[in-house]
């Protein structure tokens, strides 16, 4: 990874852009081994018809083409899309998150449902979904967060909920897998807590907002390191990095953004490196140190997006490119 700042190198081979017919947010990248690499996209658009669009990447003619068979219908905008985590599953599986969970699955010239999962059990209608992830380790289990404060393990293999876990005291904005059975949220009520499924009676709370009740927003976990993970608060240019081991003190606070924080992505390969984007159109690339000076961390690299960035993405599966969405563009910027 070059030091450099992205700016000084933005030659044409080191982004392309895909417009879409409508403002994009979710997206996620298949795992799937394949020469063209497909992409999910959800439209952003205020009212119940929505789209999920798939194209394809191609790196060596540096090309994203849309994929007309696989475009689909989505009730609400997608608050997330992901792909499932196993490359050598067969057929690529994706779910998304809104007023419920759905799979579908995505074959060579089609899209075909394969379920919709509602949590609730005393209604047809499900509290709506914020975010969700699919657990790396045991594929067969999928963690949702939602505005109703529970948190749902769902076996996705079986169409059941596993459990559902009640901890925090308002919406849970988001949740991490960490281990097969450990997974992490955060909430509106300030907190970043831990859980794991073999004591389902207590979860730990590693971090608390300075203000209180400020939300958190997004959590994500380090694959290379457990020991760390990275929230970001809601109006703030903070991202602030937690190693489980010290908990409710962050090892490093991240402040070079000149507006809100909206989207934070780990590196799928190196430990130490994390990116963020937000409502200063930059996304920006952090090499943490063993050790934080006084004066604060720089970032290693950075990139201006044409507006605000509202979601990024870094997939295992494409190391070298970053994905970023912004107004009805996006862009992967090779890093």
């Amino acid at each position: 990874m070059d030091t450099s700042t992205l700016e000084s190198q933005l030659r044409s081979d080191n982004f392309v852009t895909y417009e879409s017919p409508y403002t994009l947010y979710s997206m996620a990248i298949s795992s799937a081994a394949a020469s063209h690499r497909r992409i999910a996209l959800g439209s952003f658009v205020e009212e119940y018809a929505n789209r999920v669009d798939i194209v394809t990447f191609d790196e060596e003619t540096l090309s994203i083409k849309p994929i007309p068979n696989l475009s689909f219908d989505h009730p609400y905008p997608p608050t997330k899309l992901m792909f499932h985590p196993n490359p050598k599953v067969s057929g690529d599986i994706l779910a998304s998150s809104g007023d419920f969970l759905r799979l579908y699955g995505v074959r060579e010239n089609s899209v075909e449902q394969i379920s919709v999962l509602n949590n609730s059990k005393s209604s047809e209608f499900c509290a709506p979904l914020t975010s969700f992830d699919w657990n790396e380790v045991e594929p067969r289990r999928i963690g949702t967060s939602s505005i109703d404060t529970t948190c749902t393990i769902w076996d996705v293999e079986k169409g059941v909920v596993e459990t559902q876990l009640i901890a925090h005291d308002k919406e849970v904005h988001d949740i991490a897998w960490g281990e097969a059975g450990v997974f992490a949220s955060v909430s509106a009520d300030g907190s970043v807590r831990v859980f794991d499924l073999r004591d389902k009676e207590h979860s730990t709370i590693i971090y608390e907002s300075p203000q209180p009740d400020t939300p958190l927003l997004r959590l994500a976990w380090n694959k290379q390191d457990l020991r760390y993970m990275a929230t970001i608060l809601m109006d703030s240019n903070k991202i602030v990095i937690l190693d489980i081991r010290s908990p409710t003190m962050p090892v490093a606070e991240l402040e070079r953004h000149r507006g809100s924080v909206n989207a934070i992505a780990w590196a799928p390969a190196s430990w130490q490196h994390i990116c963020s984007a937000g409502d200063d159109s930059q996304a920006l690339i952090w090499e943490l140190p063993t050790v934080a000076g006084p004066n604060g961390i720089d970032p290693m690299s950075m990139y201006t997006a044409g507006a605000e960035i509202n979601q990024l993405q870094w997939s295992a599966s494409m190391p070298d490119w970053i994905a970023i969405a912004f107004t009805n563009k996006m862009q992967l910027l090779k890093v």
